[in-house]
């Protein structure tokens, strides 16, 4: 069974670390931010189960995390753990979409009972054969909604007509894997397609256009003489 993975978002190093120790026994796959930033990046790049976020943070806050997590349309549970007397955080919090929240210092074997509680819940809302709440597929920092139509690279929103979203949903359903253009053209143009095969091509300019040539990283690469692929280069 695949372990559930919980993102620390905390600038307390120490804090940071026992968190993780406890989380590792617990059977729980971890990973560590200690400022907004880097937290926000390590959630947009990898797939989590749960965040469990500090609101004080060094660069962007913890509730402009959340902010932007939810305004991502993302579905994560999320925990905040708040100062004693941060009750204004608390409420902005919960009215951006925070799961729950914890008050520092807390006893671990409460904040372990708010993480079982927060992962049912966000189970509970997916029955076998339905879509994810979130309906999100990601790699690296790029973010496509199948139900929303929305594509999102490092928290810029990009414009896709029908034809290249639904070009760029196939690719990164089949991420590292080589494409070649009949398979392309058969999955999105349809196998009643009968124009000239360049069309993918062509489609493939336009997103890189869009997608990969306004950033460091370019996704979409040319396997020369057989197709095309999304993959990392780092």
């Amino acid at each position: 069974m695949q372990k559930q993975r919980i993102l620390i978002v905390e600038d307390k190093e120490k804090i940071a670390r026992v968190l993780e120790l406890e989380l590792t026994y617990e059977g729980y796959e971890t990973g560590k931010a200690y400022d907004g930033n880097s937290g926000l990046a390590k959630f947009q790049e990898e797939t989590w189960d749960l965040v469990l976020l500090d609101v004080m943070l060094p660069g962007i806050s913890g509730i402009e995390v959340l902010r932007r997590i939810r305004t991502a349309n993302f579905a994560t549970p999320v925990i905040l753990l708040t100062a004693k007397d941060s009750v204004e955080d608390k409420v902005s919090g919960l009215d951006l979409g925070a799961n729950d929240y914890v008050t520092k210092p807390f006893q671990i074997e409460e904040l372990l009972a708010r993480i079982r509680v927060a992962l049912r819940n966000n189970q509970s809302k997916t029955t076998p054969g339905q879509p994810q709440v979130d309906d999100w597929l990601k790699f690296g920092d790029l973010m496509l909604n199948e139900s929303t139509r929305e594509v999102i690279r490092k928290n810029d929103e990009i414009e896709l007509t029908p034809r290249e979203f639904d070009l760029l949903a196939y690719l990164m359903k089949h991420p590292r894997q080589v494409l070649n253009r009949e398979q392309l053209l058969n999955a999105v143009w349809g196998y009643d397609y009968y124009g000239d095969t360049n069309i993918v091509d062509v489609y493939i300019r336009y997103l890189r256009n869009k997608m990969d040539k306004p950033y460091d990283e370019p996704l979409i690469h040319t396997v020369r003489g057989v197709g095309y692929v999304i993959k990392e280069t780092k």
